[in-house]
């Protein structure tokens, strides 16, 4: 597991883009036949890919955690953006076609994903918070998710927000997870862009094509950087920075978000007047 220490707006502000991209940009996520986790002290989220090939991919506690079990104190987030697999918690077996979202509760003990068809296989995307009560694990496929419709043509960011785990979904500790899919030819998100010092988020930016970027804006209003993220690409984002992206095409990406609340309003909007 990839261990991330937490970077003051101070520190980044000073930073060139080898170190932006090493504190903040998550670049192996999808690796075949492997689980690839990222541990942030940022909230203590834990972001990964698995990609089954020829045997089930498990998670497992370590010392990172400092558990036995990878959820005996967590809770976790799986969106496949990948072809069907299933993911078995405790013998209970859940398939998953492409963009179905699970929630698995604090205290699942086995844990273990795998692909329909090893030569083509699922890319299961992970999102982990700490967690205090267990909830009931439950899957979501994209018609469950609640829908937020978004933006204008005009300003090139019409997106519809699915999301998957949210109070109005299901029952959770402190994780919010869900996709935002841009409509056809739109290619900004979140702009005008907002911080929220009481939680804070990682984007996975996917569906992208080989020969284009998004570039991702960071930093507080008034000293704001970029990095440039490719296809099945994490940007760790610390509640005290903007979020927004702006691709060379058009994209979908998964928000995972922890910290303080669950409210998805409760958001610092900043004036495009004030940016830098």
């Amino acid at each position: 597991m990839n261990v991330r220490n937490p970077i003051s707006p101070n520190e980044a502000k000073s930073f060139d883009t080898e170190q932006l991209r090493n504190a903040f940009l998550i670049e192996d996520l999808f690796i075949p036949g492997k689980v690839s986790m990222t541990y942030s002290y940022f909230d203590r989220i834990i972001s990964g890919g698995a990609i089954p090939t020829d045997k089930p991919l498990e998670l497992s506690g370590g010392k990172e955690i400092g558990a036995e079990t990878f959820l005996e104190r967590r809770e976790l987030g799986i969106i496949n953006i990948g072809p069907a697999g299933t993911v078995t918690i405790d013998g209970t077996k859940y398939s998953m076609d492409t963009r179905d979202g699970l929630y698995v509760g604090m205290g699942a003990a086995e844990i273990s994903m795998e692909s329909a068809d090893r030569s083509n296989p699922a890319k299961f995307y992970l999102v982990s918070a700490p967690a205090h009560k267990t909830y009931p694990t439950k899957k979501v496929s994209l018609s469950d998710a609640r829908q937020v419709h978004l933006g204008d043509r005009s300003e090139s960011n019409v997106r519809t927000i699915y999301q998957y785990i949210h109070p109005e979904v299901l029952e959770s500790c402190q994780l919010l997870m869900g996709l935002t899919l841009l409509a056809e030819e739109n290619v900004w998100n979140t702009m005008p862009a907002h911080t929220h010092d009481r939680r804070m988020e990682v984007y996975l930016y996917f569906d992208l094509p080989d020969d284009a970027v998004v570039f991702h804006y960071m930093g507080t209003p008034e000293e704001t950087r970029h990095i440039v993220v490719r296809n099945e690409q994490a940007v760790i984002s610390p509640s005290w920075s903007i979020h927004s992206g702006v691709g060379t095409k058009n994209y979908t990406f998964i928000w995972g978000m922890v910290g303080e609340n669950q409210t998805f309003t409760d958001m610092d909007h900043i004036p495009m007047d004030v940016l830098k």
